[in-house]
């Protein structure tokens, strides 16, 4: 019995131990890493006028610059168009600054800083935007290219990815060079020709200010954005990407005898053997873990989270099977945990009644921060051991960015600026798809990821979808904040 009751204060005590110690470094807990944001002080904006950005939006949304896969169905003459519209719409700032033109149709424009010892900074901003699905017009509730200005919004496709922040950055440059701003940081403003297919202006953009030998400040482009209603305090969060994951599709091939499907062969052919396949590499997925970018936006939310997520994102070493179940449990929190993995295209015969010779399936994978594509490619020879398919890449993978510093002077004036023009508090994220912003990492060691631009939830299915739009008052907020870093930054 005196064995047993030992036994039961050593466990009592330790429990007791556990207690404490999580409750002491819930109360104790600080942001890993934090920097304080109070020495910057961010240079106020002038007016904006709402109503005449407003128009500039709606005219961007007009022109047509709709990139397909297939580089045939392109309209180049709408480029040139866009190219002629930012000349005579923002005069001020194209005088300030000179232009190039690189690629086909990308844009590198240069507002040279008096202190050429200071390193530059560099907003880019895209010029192309995704189709209109055929069929679906009639869903919006106005003309997906007239740029319609109603109900407190610009309407159409690119009204926010990514003429949005396009226009707004050029206003906030115009609103600038008009005042006489005197940039002593060079900035330099990049949009790509083809961010939503090919990527081959930004990479020419790159290409650029390395042989250039640029090391820049840092580099700004969208990806992620001020939420209003997040789910872990239900209130604004403003989240700049710090990374963004890696792109890679794998084609799994299974070759067979093909023939008459009234004779099918025992193992059920070529298709069957692809399903094996497709299923094996499925079910063999990377595990979710609370690391990297995706748990740094818990880290950083948790000071003001309810006590019971503080203390859990607090004591990692206690509760992160729970945190990683909690994160996870919904498909946007668990691609912030690991690199995904979504069978997307099949391949097959052509006729019903034919066995196939050779059956296909596509599998895309987004690379989490940490893997590879070489231990994408190794996990999924693994799971396919032992059965007759071959696997090889549709296109060279791209490997996930670089993490940029959350400690850097950088990172110190976007959070500051991005505090201030938002009013929410400020925590890095990962960016689940890509940016034109995964080719600058030679060109700066942080590279950032942010649209000022609130949403909630439910808002962001408009991206790329139906009934895109930019409302009024996020307009607005684009505006003052590019106006106010590039003067924060640069000034």
């Amino acid at each position: 019995m005196r064995v047993l009751s030992r036994i039961a204060l050593i466990v009592f005590l330790g429990v007791i131990a556990v207690i404490a110690i999580a409750l002491v470094r819930t109360l104790t807990y600080r942001l890993p890493g934090e920097v304080s944001t109070a020495d910057i002080r961010v240079v106020p904006a002038g007016e904006i006028d709402v109503a005449s950005a407003a128009q500039h939006l709606s005219q961007a949304v007009q022109i047509q610059t709709v990139s397909h896969q297939d580089l045939k169905d392109d309209q180049p003459a709408e480029w040139a168009r866009l190219h002629d519209f930012l000349v005579a719409t923002y005069p001020a700032a194209h005088a300030a600054m000179t232009r190039e033109i690189v690629g086909k149709n990308t844009l590198v424009y240069t507002w040279k800083g008096s202190d050429p010892s200071l390193a530059p900074i560099v907003l880019m901003a895209h010029q192309d935007v995704v189709p209109v699905t055929p069929g679906t017009e009639a869903e919006w509730k106005h003309p997906p290219f007239a740029g319609a200005v109603a109900d407190g919004a610009v309407w159409g496709r690119g009204s926010v990815d990514d003429k949005g922040s396009l226009i707004t950055l050029f206003e906030g440059a115009e609103s600038l060079a008009k005042q006489g701003f005197r940039p002593k940081r060079t900035i330099i403003i990049v949009s790509g020709e083809d961010e939503e297919t090919h990527g081959t202006g930004a990479r020419a953009a790159a290409a650029l200010l390395k042989s250039r030998g640029i090391k820049a400040e840092f580099v700004l482009d969208e990806g992620l954005a001020e939420i209003t209603d997040n789910p872990i305090t239900h209130g604004k969060l403003s989240m700049i990407g710090t990374a963004e994951k890696g792109y890679a599709t794998l084609k799994v091939t299974a070759r067979a005898e093909g023939g008459h499907s009234s004779a099918p062969p025992s193992d059920g052919g070529g298709v069957v053997t692809l399903s094996k396949a497709v299923e094996a590499i499925s079910s063999h997925g990377f595990p979710m873990d609370f690391r990297g970018p995706g748990a740094a936006m818990l880290q950083a939310v948790a000071l003001k989270a309810p006590f019971a997520v503080r203390m859990a994102v607090a004591n990692p070493w206690l509760f992160k099977p729970m945190l990683v179940k909690q994160m996870g449990a919904t498909p946007s929190g668990a691609a912030l945990l690991h690199t995904t993995i979504a069978p997307t295209m099949l391949q097959g015969s052509p006729k019903e009644n034919v066995l196939p010779q050779e059956a296909a399936a596509w599998i895309n994978y987004r690379i989490e921060p940490g893997d590879s594509s070489a231990t994408v490619m190794a996990r999924a020879k693994a799971a396919v051991r032992g059965l007759p398919v071959a696997l090889s890449w549709v296109d060279p993978p791209s490997e996930p960015s670089p993490v940029s510093s959350t400690r850097s002077g950088g990172w110190k004036v976007l959070a500051a600026v991005a505090g201030q023009v938002t009013g929410a508090p400020v925590a890095p994220s990962l960016v689940t798809a890509g940016t034109d912003s995964r080719y600058m990492a030679g060109v700066a060691a942080d590279v950032y990821r942010f649209q000022p631009m609130a949403f909630g939830l439910n808002d962001i299915e408009m991206i790329h979808g139906t009934n895109e739009h930019l409302t009024l008052a996020n307009l607005e907020q684009c505006v003052r904040f590019y106006a106010r870093l590039i003067a924060t930054a640069a000034g």
